[in-house]
């Protein structure tokens, strides 16, 4: 009776084992999925930085010559 208990017992840590191993390389999975979609992203923001850099200075000149614009605007309807 006590070796029947003993190899049953066995069996049950093993398929416990293997349950858990299944699960952790599934996370694995994953996580290799999320990674791989993280570096997408990551390269997707630095191209958008990259195009929008260029930016900064020509807006600059805009809100620059629109201020010309509101100033001519107001000193035409005094």
């Amino acid at each position: 009776m006590n070796t029947v208990l003993v190899v049953v017992t066995l069996v049950e840590v093993l398929l416990l084992v293997l349950v858990l191993a299944g699960y952790l390389l599934a996370i694995t999975g994953t996580l290799a999925k999320i990674s791989s979609t993280t570096g997408l992203i990551q390269i997707g923001v630095h191209a958008i930085d990259d195009q929008l850099r260029p930016i900064g200075p020509e807006i600059s000149g805009i809100n620059g010559a629109l201020e010309k614009v509101a100033n001519a605007l107001a000193n035409a309807t005094r």
